[in-house]
């Protein structure tokens, strides 16, 4: 098999083909040990609060919204005694791990091999050309990947990267220039949004490989994080948007089945800024209103998954991909637990954290393909708000209804939306 050289590998010993989804677990209960440690949000008045940050210390500030903080039990406690403050325990949030009936099981090498497929079956399918070998478009488009960070010196990457920022770490709520990835996750799936295929032209492409990536790490190598966390990297690239002046597509493969206000409130800040939204449904399906959120606020684009497999003359909606609301089926009208638009997620090769390539599964797989197609579009049409570039995903999506998988159905359903949203 052809190699490629590349820097910073590791060895893989075990490839496992897995669908990852936030599951959205609460930190710990209070009580359980005198050395456990609590991230909490505080609101109240600003005398009150002032008071706090002053014994505390500030992770995050939201203005009026409050501000997070890490303390010990027995300062939780106090807190919890404070009657001028609200005292909330910040969500963790952490990946969900799913192997497959079909996982590969054999080893990589720490020199990166050519992908197996350039351009995936995915990619084949969203831009509806099953000879395609190469894509193009999104430049000048931003994609702020949220996620367990990316392996920007990937091959097939490298030169993509115009930011790359931590929001995990403990010395600060933002540490600039570092976005290391140990999980694999996030460099697969900015891998999907815009893979440019690699100096030699012999790696895998992603579905607009000419926009520019921000690398945003707010989940840890284990692939948790907290909400807080994400709620910062959600307005720091609507600020940044604003500073800028640029066109921004926030992409999150993540997400939890409880709704988290400050999670919720940065999609509104940022929605209200002008950049689009886009966000996995889940994994959790196939019974209804089993969408996590953010995917499943209104002002975020939730992306249901597809597996290569043809039913009722189209593709399927995987079992596992959420659903949302059976109610509204059939108004074309996006509210909350709505799944609004179907992209390929099973079995998608990109990106990897090693340097090499991995074939997983799971929504988290088929928002990217929707990042990427939204960035491809926009450059195209960059007089268009964000709002106009979702009507025009939604149109397009509109032109190839799904009507394979469990709750599909003809027209907008609970499964798949308003369907499978395609380059052409």
């Amino acid at each position: 098999m052809k190699k490629r050289k590349v820097v910073g590998s590791v060895v893989l010993s075990v490839v496992l083909g897995v669908s990852m989804f936030a599951s959205g677990a609460f930190g710990k209960e209070e009580g359980a040990s005198s050395n456990e440690t609590f991230r909490v949000w505080i609101q109240g008045p600003q005398a009150e609060k002032s008071k706090v940050k002053n014994e505390y210390g500030t992770r995050v500030d939201f203005g009026e919204e409050g501000f997070s903080t890490t303390v010990n039990e027995k300062q939780y406690l106090a807190l919890l005694k404070n009657k001028n403050l609200q005292i909330e325990k910040v969500q963790e949030l952490t990946l969900d791990t799913r192997v497959d009936a079909d996982a590969k099981t054999d080893g990589i090498e720490a020199m990166a091999t050519i992908p197996s497929d350039q351009t995936p079956w995915g990619i084949q399918a969203i831009y509806n050309d099953a000879a395609i070998t190469k894509t193009s478009g999104g430049n000048g488009i931003k994609v702020a990947v949220l996620d367990t960070g990316v392996f920007t010196n990937h091959i097939d990457l490298a030169g993509s990267a115009e930011q790359c920022k931590d929001f995990t770490q403990t010395s600060s709520s933002m540490v600039n220039g570092t976005c290391t990835d140990r999980n694999g996750h996030g460099t697969h799936v900015a891998g999907t949004a815009l893979a440019h295929g690699g100096s030699d032209g012999l790696g895998v492409y992603g579905v607009a490989p000419e926009a520019e990536l921000w690398a945003y790490k707010v989940l840890t190598d284990s692939g948790s994080g907290y909400s807080d966390d994400i709620a910062n990297a959600i307005r720091h690239a609507a600020d940044e948007k604003t500073r800028t002046g640029a066109k921004v597509i926030i992409s999150m493969s993540l997400g939890s089945s409880a709704k988290d206000t400050l999670i919720a409130n940065a999609v509104t800040y940022a929605y209200g800024k002008g950049v689009l939204v886009i966000a996995a449904a889940g994994n959790s399906g196939s019974a209804a209103n089993t969408i996590g959120y953010p995917g499943a606020l209104p002002n975020a684009v939730a992306v249901a998954a597809l597996e290569n497999v043809q039913q009722n003359g189209t593709y399927r909606v995987a079992d596992y991909s959420s659903r949302g609301n059976p109610n509204t089926d059939g108004d074309y009208v996006i509210g909350e637990k709505d799944v609004e638009i179907s992209a390929p997620g099973s079995a998608i090769e990109s990106t990897w954290y090693d340097g090499n390539y991995k074939s997983i599964s799971g929504t988290s797989m088929a928002t990217p393909h929707v990042s990427g197609l939204a960035a491809k579009i926009w450059a195209s049409n960059t007089t268009w708000s964000h709002t106009q570039l979702r009507a025009e995903l939604q149109r397009r999506a509109k032109l190839y209804d799904i009507k394979g998988g469990i709750g599909a159905a003809t027209g907008d359903d609970y499964a798949s939306g308003f369907g499978f949203a395609r380059v052409k």
